[in-house]
């Protein structure tokens, strides 16, 4: 799915998302679910729209995901197919220093996601999903709880 990068793409494609990127698991209340919550898993570059042709070029390397302007001028490159964040985990893992541990659980909540067989299973899911609290810079992260 995601197109061949060299080594050198792949560290750069690190670095930028150790810098200027975000990875997170957020879980919305949504009672049309299972369990009253949707799991939306987010990989997501930021830069000025100064830089949008060059920025660009990130979603050509990686071959996944889409643009967005925001209303301040930001661009946001957001990459939320779970088969399409397996993969770039799996490319910039190696790589990343800064943003690692996001990377290592979100890969952990996607495998977890699939496993779920019960409000239990469900409940220690939201638990994991949560540590992105402890890990991310997020004043209005809060935890969930499955109301019975």
């Amino acid at each position: 799915m995601l197109k061949k990068l060299s080594t050198n793409q792949k560290a750069y494609l690190a670095g930028f998302l150790d810098g200027d990127g975000s990875v997170y698991v957020r879980l919305k209340p949504n009672d049309d679910y299972r369990y009253g919550f949707q799991i939306a898993p987010y990989i997501i570059f930021f830069q000025s729209k100064q830089c949008q042709s060059k920025f660009a070029q990130i979603g050509e390397m990686l071959g996944c995901g889409y643009m967005r302007e925001r209303k301040d001028g930001i661009l946001e490159y957001t990459i939320n197919r779970k088969e399409a964040i397996r993969e770039v985990v799996d490319i910039l893992l190696p790589y990343s220093l800064l943003k690692r541990d996001q990377l290592k659980l979100i890969r952990q909540i996607l495998d977890k996601k699939e496993k779920v067989k019960n409000r239990n299973d469900f409940a220690k899911l939201m638990e994991l999903i949560d540590k992105f609290r402890e890990l991310n810079y997020s004043k209005k992260r809060k935890k969930h709880k499955l109301t019975p």
